[in-house]
């Protein structure tokens, strides 16, 4: 059903009143900061806290009452000629914050966002047109009192402004020429020049500041959530760097664990050798003995090319030039495990967690962007009421000037006021986007108290994780001193001819076991500190990490070039999302966890 009312007045201050509303009222023209919607703290999206961890015990040394200083790390600098680099592990997460390809993949997205945020921003200017007629006319006729040739020449120059309340403003001046063969016309040849203003503007449907920038402040919690992604993308390479790093450490230390059981081997076939040139043994403990140290041997392979294939992943992580994957010069490790058992409080990391963890600020940057959706919704399932209203004034003369003149001294003037009614019959399109809306928000909140769950799981396995490990390495240093005696014994017991080569051999694989363990318990200890920190949405490390990418819309034009830099400054305390959420985004009673605090 539609309703069309078209109104003629001299009611010239009301209809100049509300055009001047629409042209004065710059604000109407200009994106405001809450027109982008809900902004975490750029503190919170550009730095990456470290693990807050005391050490209150260290194996063989005393307890360690206070952190060092942050240092930065040395550049890592390759030399060609030499057979091997030197790298720290702070060394590696600097290199890899500098050089790593899905850490400058994952940079680049918020910028793809904030272009999003500049084109959702493009909507709202200004457009002039401008459009010209040259018509001419020869119809035969049969009275004087009509055109027979007419020539017509038009110009219409025109400015549109759309505004944020979801309408437009338009400044229109068209000038015309008209040249008649009609004798009867007054003005031969005749010119127009008027100036009109129009105001179009819906009433319900499409109306209002919140319904006419809801992409753009969809545009806006996009870039957010790229960032979010962005800040986790560079903490998940940052811990595959130190993860890889210490597992190439035990790659290379099982190489040397293999290499000492084989000279154990071959130290035991050299004994057996021996007592068998002065006839203490048979034959048979010189075979046994052989066949040990051929099984070192394939270990010793096996363990090296774990150790290469480890490498040639650290130096991907870390793709610094001129040192490849295929690059022959090696990668020399600096940092060695240091096992301290640290005193920390679960509830203060799982706090932490909930506070730091990008995936929960993701979570809540889509629930506020489901709001948005929400009263999109709720605006589109209202009746279409729209508002039309032109002033003109005219000016007409036989020149071009005197067309102006009449048209500045404001004598011949028009107004029409018009309002258009549509309103659906049933409705149902709209309300059933509007009750898909609610139900992928209510989805969301289960989501994101599943996400929740997990992550507090993350935290509580990662501690798990980090006091068995400690545990593990005073059980596996107990049991090399306790195997490291048993060799000796055995040993001596050949000596004597009171065992064989077997039990030699047997002793020290069990030393070596033993070694290993203790090899993957101190490996594990470091991994899981490093798991325990990307749980809680941290880094290990004395220096926070920065990161520089598009800027927040602003409206300045500015841009970043995106990367990551350490070390960062202190982040700033404050709500993850920087105001209460307005009436319309408390539908069904849910506010949707939108300003729940930092925590530390």
């Amino acid at each position: 059903m539609a309703i069309a009312i078209f109104i003629r007045t001299p009611a010239r201050p009301a209809l100049v009143l509300l055009l001047a509303c629409g042209v004065g009222c710059t604000s109407v023209f200009e994106t405001s900061q809450s027109d982008l919607g809900l902004l975490a703290p750029r503190a919170e999206l550009q730095t990456i806290r470290t693990l807050p961890l005391r050490e209150v015990e260290q194996l063989g040394d005393a307890a360690v009452a206070a952190e060092p200083p942050p240092e930065l790390p040395r550049a890592v600098v390759i030399d060609a000629s030499e057979p091997s680099v030197p790298i720290s592990i702070e060394a590696a997460r600097a290199a890899a914050l500098e050089n790593n390809l899905a850490v400058r993949v994952a940079l680049i997205s918020p910028s793809i966002a904030a272009e999003q945020v500049s084109r959702e921003e493009a909507a709202f200017e200004a457009v002039f047109r401008v459009t010209g007629v040259a018509q001419d006319t020869d119809t035969p006729t049969s009275t004087t009192l009509a055109d027979a040739q007419q020539t017509f020449r038009s110009l219409n120059p025109s400015l549109t402004l759309p505004t944020r309340l979801g309408g437009n403003v338009a400044v229109t001046a068209p000038f015309t020429r008209n040249s008649t063969s009609n004798v009867f016309a007054t003005l031969n040849p005749s010119f127009t020049q008027d100036l009109e203003f129009s105001l179009s503007q819906p009433l319900l449907r499409g109306a209002g500041r919140r319904s006419t920038t809801a992409a753009l402040r969809i545009a806006a919690y996009d870039q957010q959530i790229a960032e979010a992604r962005t800040k986790l993308d560079v903490i998940t390479q940052l811990s595959a760097v130190d993860r890889a790093y210490w597992r190439l450490y035990a790659a290379r230390q099982e190489i040397e664990v293999r290499v000492r059981q084989r000279d154990l081997a071959i130290l035991q076939l050299e004994r057996a050798e021996r007592l068998l040139n002065a006839g203490s043994v048979s034959e048979i403990e010189v075979l046994r003995a052989e066949s040990g140290v051929a099984d070192q041997a394939e270990a010793i392979i096996r363990a090296e090319n774990t150790a290469a294939t480890r490498e040639r992943e650290l130096k991907r992580l870390l793709n610094i030039p001129g040192l490849d994957v295929e690059s022959e010069t090696a990668v020399a490790l600096e940092s060695t495990p240091d096992p301290a058992l640290y005193d920390f409080d679960p509830d203060a990391m799982l706090t932490t967690a909930m506070a730091t963890r990008m995936e929960l600020l993701e979570a809540e940057l889509q629930l506020s962007q489901d709001l948005v959706r929400i009263d999109l919704a709720e605006n589109q399932s209202l009746p279409q009421l729209n508002l039309d209203a032109l002033y003109r004034i005219n000016g007409l003369g036989g020149t071009f000037g005197e067309a102006v003149e009449e048209a500045a001294a404001n004598r011949f003037e028009d107004w029409r006021v018009g309002v258009t009614a549509v309103v659906p019959i049933g409705n149902e399109a709209a309300l059933s986007n509007l009750r898909r809306a609610v139900l992928s928000r209510l989805q969301r909140l289960a989501t994101t108290a599943g996400r929740e769950q997990t992550i507090r799981q993350e935290v509580l396995d990662a501690i798990d994780n980090l006091t068995t490990s400690w545990q593990r390495i005073l059980a596996a240093r107990e049991r090399v001193a306790l195997s490291t005696r048993t060799l000796r014994a055995e040993e001596r017991q050949f000596a004597v001819g009171r065992s064989t080569s077997t039990d030699v051999l047997d002793a020290s694989t069990r030393l070596a076991d033993a070694q290993l363990s203790e090899l993957s318990a101190l490996v594990d200890y470091q991994i899981a500190q490093v798991d325990l920190a990307s749980a809680t949405g941290t880094l290990l490390g004395q220096a926070r990490v920065g990161l520089e990418f598009a800027p927040r819309p602003t409206l300045d034009g500015s841009r970043y070039t995106p990367r990551a830099t350490g070390p960062a400054s202190e982040p700033v305390e404050g709500a993850r999302l920087s105001r209460p959420p307005t009436p319309a985004e408390e539908l069904a009673g849910e506010r949707g966890r939108q300003t729940r605090p930092v925590g530390h």
